[in-house]
Order: structure tokens, then sequence, then C-alpha cells
């Protein structure tokens, strides 16, 4: 693979026909989706799940362009920035309620709030007003281009549901009615929860939109073990899993009436550090000081992978080395700084003796195990070359659920993050990933080390304000180069997709490794 082909990706993958008509399709996965609140957890297997009951006001087409959805158009304010959102009438929640403006506005307000994992959405937003009943202003605190395409995973509550289920704020550490429950305008209704063994949904027939699938029930099981996922595969108990594991690839090709699914997910996969810590928490031989802290010797740990043996051995060449935090084809993607740290072993040592390490020292690593393709192979192999320079690594692994309250209570010295930019555009990452943790403004929060750099944190919001793209690339060039001058993070390489179903199912595959129910038929 080369560069990003985001409208091959985009594009509806077929199968070929089988005959049959659906009753009940059954898909698998490897993480279970940590709750039903669509503003709890900022994280792709919630959203791309929830994406199937809740919508937004604007969602992404096969494409990945965005289109409307719960808001049939919206434009610039008049005389001030920001945009108004003029919004689909006759809609209901699956509980019979009406659609209306302060529905909008209730969620603005319940994903803003604190509590909520996906407040930095919007953090470029001043003030909300409802003009009536079917229209809505979000007001902006500069010229924003971008903010649509921002809350294309913005979820809309019923206001009247939540308040009056106790579920006026989500509960991201915790549980509420929200967590198991659902009262959405999408595409299909929930109608069983048991969290990690089995969920099941089936059609709303109330949607407003029109049904291009002919699912008549849909049952989601996680399975955490490729083998026995694929297994479930292959004996005929589910139709279509995400993902398989690369050395699998063969075996399905080879199976008749089975059909892999390849391309190119938008997520770049990286080590990041605990930049603000005082002291490595994991360290044997280190307790008093972080060495991390020092960019030397995070570039000697970037010198020290060796991205193409990681490809050939655990990603069979499907891998696309990555040199900063989107991958190429995305929009603000640095040509400028396309070059990523060279394999260097010795180079590596140096910069360790000259940072006042010539013997190395232990640190803790942290990755998931069911997160991302083939993560913690990842993760051991990236110990083991770690070690060759003498950076001892005592790795840890574990579920994505434990993984995130441990990488929100700063319990790590190194750990493993993917991320996929919600806009398609190198602004996110810049703030999420690289601005300075700021609670006030919704900004950094998911830069769990707290990386900090003032002149980033200057350039962000110029850069959302920009329009003349000459100008806003070169601002974005700047952020990339500084960000790599100090080895912010390590970026290793581009996920790659890789699907599996029966050869009598039609769906498609998004480069945003969202599964989207409604592009489903069983023939």
């Amino acid at each position: 693979m080369s560069t990003l082909k985001l409208a091959l990706l985009g594009g509806a993958l077929s199968m070929s026909a089988m005959g049959a008509t659906a009753e009940t399709f059954r898909w698998a996965s490897t993480t279970d989706p940590q709750t039903m609140d669509p503003h709890a957890v900022n994280s792709a297997p919630v959203l791309s799940f929830l994406n199937n009951v809740y919508e937004g006001l604007v969602r992404r087409g096969k494409g990945m362009s965005i289109e409307p959805s719960l808001a049939t158009s919206w434009e610039p304010l008049t005389g001030e920035n920001g945009w108004r959102f003029n919004l689909r009438q006759d809609v209901t929640f699956q509980d019979g309620s009406a659609f209306t403006a302060e529905d909008v506005l209730f969620s603005y307000q319940r994903a803003s709030d604190e509590a909520a994992d996906v407040r930095s959405w919007f953090a470029p937003v001043s003030d909300v007003r409802v003009v009536d009943e079917f229209t809505i202003d979000f007001v902006n605190s500069a010229p924003n281009p971008l903010f649509p395409d921002s809350i294309a995973n913005f979820m809309i509550l019923d206001k009247g549901w939540a308040m009056a289920n106790d579920a006026a704020l989500p509960a991201r550490d915790a549980e509420n009615f929200a967590t198991m429950n659902v009262n959405g305008t999408g595409p299909f209704t929930l109608e069983s929860r048991d969290p990690g063994v089995r969920t099941t949904l089936s059609p709303n027939a109330d949607w407003w939109d029109v049904v291009n699938h002919n699912i008549t029930e849909a049952v989601f099981t996680p399975i955490g073990n490729s083998a026995t996922g694929l297994a479930a595969l292959l004996s005929g108990e589910i139709d279509f899993i995400q993902p398989i594991p690369l050395q699998d690839v063969a075996q399905v090709e080879g199976r008749d009436g089975f059909k892999v699914l390849e391309g190119e997910e938008t997520r770049v996969i990286m080590f990041g550090f605990g930049h603000e810590h005082d002291a490595l928490l994991y360290s044997s031989d280190v307790t008093d000081a972080n060495p991390f802290t020092d960019p030397r010797v995070r570039l000697a740990a970037a010198h020290a992978i060796d991205i193409a043996s990681i490809n050939r051995v655990l990603f069979r060449g499907k891998i696309e080395p990555a040199s900063q935090l989107v991958p190429e084809g995305i929009s603000g993607f640095s040509k400028a700084n396309s070059d990523r740290p060279a394999f260097d072993p010795e180079r590596a040592k140096a910069l360790l003796a000259e940072a006042g390490y010539p013997d190395g020292f232990s640190f803790g690593l942290k990755c998931p195990n069911d997160r991302y393709i083939n993560d913690e192979a990842l993760c051991r192999a990236a110990a083991s070359m770690f070690a060759a320079v003498g950076l001892d690594a005592e790795l840890s692994t574990g579920p994505v659920r434990d993984y995130w309250p441990q990488l929100r209570a700063d319990d790590f010295d190194m750990y493993l993050l993917g991320w996929s930019p919600g806009t398609f555009d190198m602004e996110h990452p810049i703030r999420f990933l690289m601005h300075s943790q700021d609670n006030e403004r919704k900004l950094g929060s998911w830069n769990f080390g707290n990386y900090s750099n003032a002149r980033v944190d200057e350039l962000l919001p110029l850069i959302q304000q920009e329009i003349d793209p000459a100008a806003r690339q070169g601002m974005v060039d700047e952020v990339v180069k500084i960000t790599q001058d100090e080895v912010a993070y390590i970026p290793l390489y581009t996920q790659p997709l890789i699907w599996a179903a029966k050869d009598n199912v039609d769906l498609t595959q998004r480069a945003d490794n969202f599964f989207m129910l409604r592009w489903v038929t069983v023939n």
C-alpha cells in the first residue's frame, strides 16, 4: 500500500449473492463497546457501534464526505463566526418523542460538560442558540471552516428521556441509565445488551431515511481471541468479523463462500511518553528522574524501532510506515516533513550516552491486547528492539476496558496509542494529541503524557481559522516540524483494514473502520 485511497476504501465492497432472504445478521469484533452512552467514551468501538442507533446533525457517507442527517442543511452565520443548522422535521426518537432544537441544545450541553469524554469537539464553540423549533446556531469564537466536519460523531439524545432517567450527564468512569439503554433516531434500536457477551439490535421501523439494508435482527458478539473469531466465521456461526489476523488471510481466501476485505485505515499507531512525569513509575534503576523528558532519549527510542522488520514479520507487508500523526492523503499531511527516524541502533546508543544514560535504563511500557491489530505482538517486538539499545521495557498488557483508565490516571512511562482523525484533517490530532491539556477550553483531552509546546498551542487556533490553503499548510508544517524535532510521539505505521465475511454479504468498508449496518444486505 502507498498513499491512502479514500475513494477506494469508501466504496462499497460487494460479494457475490446467494439468493437468501436476510433474517438475522451476526457479526463480531475484538472489542466490545464500553458503553451505550455516545458522550461518555471518545473511542472508535463506541462511536462506530452507536452510529447505528444514534444520529448527529451530519454524518459521513460511504466515501467519508459529510452529508445531511438530523440537519438538512447548514450555512455560515451572517455577521459573526459560526454555523446555522436547519433541522429535519417530523423525526421521532425511538420512544416516539419528537426531535427538536431543544434536544440538540441539551445534547451539546451534555457532550461539552467536564463529565464528557467528547468535550474537545466543542472547543471552538462560544455559544449555542435555539432560533426556533427546527433551527439552531453554533457560535464559534473564531472562523472555523472545519466545524461541521468536526461534529460528525456528535450524537443527539432526547432531552426528556435523559432527564427522566437521571442521565443528564454522561458517566464516563461509572454507570447510569444511558450506559445500558438507548433512545436515538437512528436506523436500529437496542433490543438487549449483555456487556462483553452479546448485544442485539433490530431495525427502527420509524426511521426517517430510506432503508437500504435487509436485516431483521443484528447480533453483535465480542470475540477477543482471534482463533476463536475465525473459527466462528468459518463454521457459519457469524457472518462477518473485523479484524482478522493477517496470518489468516490466506486461509479465509482459500475457503469457498468467504472473502477478505482489505484496505488502509486512517489510523496511525504510535508510542507516547509521560512528558510531564517527574520520575519514571516502573523503573528499577532510575527512580528519581524521568529520562523521557529529554528529547534525545525520545529520539533514541525512535531510532531503536525497526519498522521494516515489524512490517515483514508481524504485518506481512500490509502496513505503511508513518512519519506524522496522520497518513499521507489526509488534508494537512506535511509533505515537507515526510521522513521518519531511520532504524539506527548505534545512533540510539550514542544519544542515550549523550543524555547521560550510557548503560540505558528500565521503564514501563503499557499496551492494550485487544484494541489494535497485533497490538500485544507489536509491543513485544518493540520491547526487544528497545532492549537492544539499552532501554529495558517492562511490558504490561491488558484489555482496553482497563487500559484507558490507566492512561487517564497517568499510570505509564510509555504507552501505545492509535489515532484516526475525526475531521480527516491534521488539525484533529493537533487539537487532541499535541495541544497542552486545557480542561477549560476542552483541548488536549487525549494528550495523556501532556506534551506541551507554547508555539504549537499558539498555532492551533490560527490553523483552525485560516481559509487560505497555502498559509494554513505552512502553519501545519511548522507544527509537524516542531513535534518531530521534539519527538512528541513516535509514529509507527498506518493500521491496515482486514475484514472477513461470508460471500453472500454486501457491506461497505469505510476508511475510519466504522461498520454501518444500514449498508448491509444478505443475499
